[in-house]
């Protein structure tokens, strides 16, 4: 590898001090991959056309507004330098900082020990034990994952340019960071003009990245800018409040931490121009007049004691009119150029990645999604290029490209086009999600016991018919959803070591649980869910939570797919929800908007309807589909203070009615027996 003669020394020690604190995000070399596809992997893991890179660190790009950006570039070298040859670029816009980047690729530049250890970690394996859950969090490393979040060398070697870019207000760039704002936005298309421009450039640019760069990457297509040829968003989301900043209209949990974790890292100087007398003061300047940027609206959430004292910066938040939320809301319906969607069935944004393939207007192949089975920091961890798994993502990213930005007809518009793990079964492919044959069938809640093994506040039944009797079930606030999967899922999966996502029972301790008979044959679940519930409160707010389930013969619960909702917030725009054809919510889609708030009556039933994040599944004969109720959702969800007051953490109650039943709108397909 080849490095800019005034800072290599300098680079190259920061490098091999961090190398042991990243070595988990790198991946090995290795060759199997599924039936297919294994040219793939060998001819990303074998020798490349060139032999080394270059890198030109901090590489000044000035956008329209006169902030500068600043810029890692590396290119393929040989014993000459970096090339001549203009090449085909891949854009990274990170809020991580680029040195978070060159740490991974400096780990990656020493394969006797990365490859050593992430192949250790790749295959280890404590199945049956109380730490098999670990497994999800090791195996990563094997699933080219951290090539998707940094910089993958075999790409660069085999004739790309990358550019990893700080964005505005990180790293060492320069501005005010405004995360996914409209200025944020604004700049990749100029970053993407300017990488096309660049003499190691033909022009045409490719995009990479993961979660942040993900999003990054769907918010840019959609803006078309001319050199923008093919992306790869991996774990990426759509409507960023609904699917993560506050689903259901309850804040995320881990936001706070996140905020502060971003605000912290860019503050991280560039010693070296320090050290070289030319530090940007610019760059200080912009970091002490917003030191903590967006932190004051997640203080605020916690703070805000009234609706009538909240401040202007987080009413926007709640104004799905205002710019910023504007910003956050995604166009995918705009995308024109060939997308390669990677997401996760418990991802964050679970709910937004099948909606982004299926609203891009490009035909199948062009278009591509892969669903996994793991959380936000953990994908690929299935997805290791072994006999019947799908290809890893930096071999699947490098055929990617090399098909839409080289010409290079590979067959990867071939594979798929749906790619899914099917919960209970495994991998498969498809023509489309959701599956064709799948319906969405109602199945009431019925008070009446389910005979099932559940260990519940009340064990319901799930019925083909609604209840014939009127009952009031109570359901109570409690932190039994500490241990869950929508904890995991809630702290972007970094709680994968402990298991809690692996069976619901623990969670299930403090909610209501309503179970179906056995399913007589494999009986297949594939699309988005909705759950009805009649409700009654005690104060003026609540906050309801449901989780489909799968239940194996001994007990085991496992959680299939999550929603929840603030009972305030119930407020549906239909002109944006789908429904079945008997009319129920497949879909629903909340205002989600403080001037379209509704305070609960207490004491009067209120119906309600809680979307369901889409997946993909199969109950296999002698399984029960369950639905369970709660009242809360800590730590995934945490109402704003005005709403977390307004609930006084009241029980809260399940008005089982003949005349007003509740129900889960679930796509199905197969015969049952009930």
């Amino acid at each position: 590898m080849r490095i800019a003669p005034a800072r290599r020394w300098t680079r190259v020690f920061v490098g091999v001090l961090a190398l042991l604190a990243v070595s988990q995000v790198v991946v090995p070399r290795v060759s199997a991959a599924p039936e297919g596809v294994a040219a793939w992997a060998a001819l990303h893991d074998g020798p490349q056309q060139y032999p080394s890179m270059y890198i030109d660190w901090d590489v000044p790009i000035t956008m329209s507004d006169g902030t500068v950006l600043k810029a890692n570039v590396y290119r393929p070298a040989d014993a000459n330098g970096p090339v001549r040859t203009p090449l085909p670029t891949i854009v990274n816009l990170t809020p991580y900082t680029k040195l978070l980047s060159m740490i991974a690729q400096t780990a990656l530049s020493v394969p006797v020990l990365s490859d050593a250890i992430v192949g250790f970690l790749r295959d280890f394996e404590l199945p049956g034990t109380p730490l098999a859950a670990l497994t999800d969090a090791t195996r990563v490393a094997g699933g080219g994952f951290g090539r998707a979040f940094a910089v993958d060398p075999n790409l660069i070697r085999s004739g790309y340019t990358q550019v990893v870019v700080d964005v505005r207000g990180t790293g060492f760039s320069q501005g005010i960071w405004e995360p996914w704002g409209p200025k944020d936005q604004q700049d990749t298309p100029e970053v993407i003009g300017w990488a096309a421009a660049q003499p190691w450039s033909d022009g045409k640019v490719g995009m990479t990245g993961a979660s942040y760069s993900g999003i990054n990457q769907v918010q840019a297509a959609e803006k078309q800018p001319p050199a923008l040829k093919a992306i790869v968003p991996v774990v990426p989301g759509n409507d960023l409040v609904r699917d993560m900043i506050a689903p259901g209209g309850a804040a995320i949990g881990i936001l706070l931490p996140y905020l502060l974790a971003v605000n912290a890292a860019k503050f991280v100087p560039d010693l070296v121009s320090m050290v070289q007398g030319n530090f940007d003061m610019q760059w200080l300047a912009d970091r002490l007049a917003s030191p903590m940027s967006f932190m004051d609206v997640g203080i605020q959430t916690m703070g805000t004691d009234s609706f009538d004292a909240i401040q202007p910066q987080l009413r926007d938040v709640l104004d799905p009119d205002s710019p910023i939320r504007q910003a956050w809301l995604g166009h995918p319906e705009r995308i024109t150029v060939p997308t390669l969607v990677i997401g996760d069935w418990h991802d964050n944004f679970a709910n937004g990645e099948p909606r982004i393939y299926q609203d891009i207007p490009l035909p199948p192949g062009q278009k591509q999604l892969i669903m996994g089975n793991s959380y936000h920091v953990n994908a690929g961890f299935d997805m290791r290029g072994k006999p019947g798994e799908p290809p890893r993502i930096d071999v699947l990213q490098r055929a990617w490209f090399d098909k839409w930005l080289k010409g290079i007809d590979n067959g990867i518009d071939g594979y798929g086009p749906v790619t899914m793990w099917q919960q209970g079964a495994g991998w498969t492919s498809n023509d489309q999600f959701p599956r064709v044959e799948a319906s969405h069938r109602r199945l009431y809640l019925s008070a009446a016991p389910s005979g099932s093994t559940a260990t519940s506040a009340h064990d319901g039944t799930l019925t083909a018919e609604p209840t014939s009797e009127t009952t009031r079930l109570t359901v109570a606030p409690g932190l039994a959803s500490l241990c869950s999967a929508d904890a995991v899922q809630g702290t972007a999966g970094l709680l994968v070591f402990s298991g809690c996502g692996k069976d619901a029972r623990v969670q299930e301790l403090s909610g209501l649980t309503f179970t179906s008979p056995p399913v007589a044959e494999p009986t297949t679940i594939s699309g988005p869910i909705a759950v009805h519930l009649n409700t009654v409160h005690d104060a003026t707010d609540g906050y309801w939570t449901a989780t489909l389930n799968d239940v194996a013969p001994d007990g085991r619960s496992v959680t299939l797919s999550t929603g929840q909702l603030m009972s305030s917030m119930r407020a549906i725009d239909d002109d944006k929800s789908r429904r079945s054809p008997d009319g129920a919510y497949t879909d629903p889609f909340p205002l989600m908007s403080l001037a379209a708030r509704q305070p609960m009556v207490p004491g009067q039933p209120t119906q309600l309807d809680l979307g369901l994040a889409p997946t993909d599944a199969i109950l296999r004969p002698g399984h029960r589909l369950r639905v369970d109720v709660f009242a809360g959702n800590y730590p995934k969800g945490l109402p704003i203070r005005p709403m977390l007051d307004a609930t006084e953490l009241k029980p809260q109650h399940l008005q089982l009615d003949p005349s007003a039943p509740s129900y889960v709108n679930v796509p199905m397909a197969g015969t049952p027996g009930w």
